[in-house]
């Protein structure tokens, strides 16, 4: 089974974060939402209309990047995106605008007339793009679209799908978590086939495990100060996280519930005439969330 009973909402303007470790079931959800593939059970429903039953008029309404951008390399850029647009059935006296428009906003206009076979991984994906959002779709639908790409490219596309989600509906489908936090105003994490968390960022730290951390910095001797720290109420773990010099040292402290010891932690550091140089509560990155939910026993 690849997807076992999944339920999810996407509102209209939202850029959705669909996360997922390698086979939890992420590209299958995107293909059946596309018309790619069909369901065994269950519906779809996009902008009100089924997916199942009326596949087509459901396709009008999508733009889909899939993981493999699927490009005729043998064909220059103009042909293939003036050849999209024909499938797309955009009229044309509104053609020539909308490409001009679109691939300006994609940035491939320096790579207009060259054969698409002769293009970066990151102009590709710009092509992709175009082609997904030629026809002014309202749900934009991206699997994968950075993978691949070199640090420059992915900055660059990042910005892109920013810029396109203040208009539109996307759905980010990707394992990759920078990403997410990057572009997205809604997550939901997928696993073996079934939701195991959705919200905000902020609401899925809310409910990751009761642990929180502490980072300080502490000018004074190892061990001493190491036994203080353990000491303190609340904290259930002490671990050293960098080392300046001999006697100053950086410190991960987990603690316990929802306690908060930085007010004990630094009348220690008082007490013993040490020099404290940081103290500040670490948030649970998506990450750790993204671990916690995802790591089967």
């Amino acid at each position: 089974m690849a997807l076992d009973d999944i339920s999810f909402e996407v509102k209209k303007g939202e850029v959705l974060g669909f996360l997922g470790p390698n086979g939890s079931g992420k590209t299958t959800t995107m293909r059946i939402i596309t018309g790619f593939i069909s369901p065994t059970s269950g519906t779809v429903e996009v902008a009100g209309i089924n997916a199942v039953d009326n596949s087509l008029e459901v396709r009008k309404k999508l733009g889909y990047l899939p993981e493999n951008n699927p490009l005729y390399t043998d064909m220059l850029t103009s042909e293939y995106i003036n050849f999209v647009a024909d499938i797309r059935q955009i009229k044309k006296d509104k053609k020539k605008a909308r490409i001009t428009e679109i691939a300006s906003v994609c940035g491939i206009s320096e790579v207009w007339s060259r054969p698409i076979g002769e293009l970066s991984r990151g102009f590709r994906q710009r092509v992709g793009l175009v082609q997904a959002l030629v026809h002014k779709p309202d749900i934009l639908i991206l699997d994968e679209p950075t993978s691949g790409l070199d640090p420059n490219q992915i900055a660059e596309i990042r910005s892109l799908i920013k810029k396109i989600g203040k208009e539109r509906t996307v759905i980010l489908c990707t394992h990759i978590l920078p990403e997410v936090s990057a572009t997205c105003d809604k997550v939901i994490i997928i696993n073996i086939g079934k939701i195991v968390a959705q919200g905000t960022i902020s609401e899925l730290e809310k409910q990751a495990s009761g642990k929180q951390a502490i980072y300080t910095k502490i000018k004074g001797p190892k061990e001493a100060v190491s036994r203080a720290l353990d000491g303190v109420s609340g904290v259930v773990d002490v671990k050293v996280a960098d080392r300046e010099n001999e006697n100053l040292i950086g410190y991960n402290l987990d603690v316990a519930g929802d306690k908060d010891p930085r007010e004990s932690i630094f009348n220690t550091v008082v007490k013993n005439n040490w020099t404290l140089l940081e103290l500040k509560r670490e948030r649970v990155s998506l990450e750790d969330i993204f671990r916690e939910l995802t790591i089967n026993e």
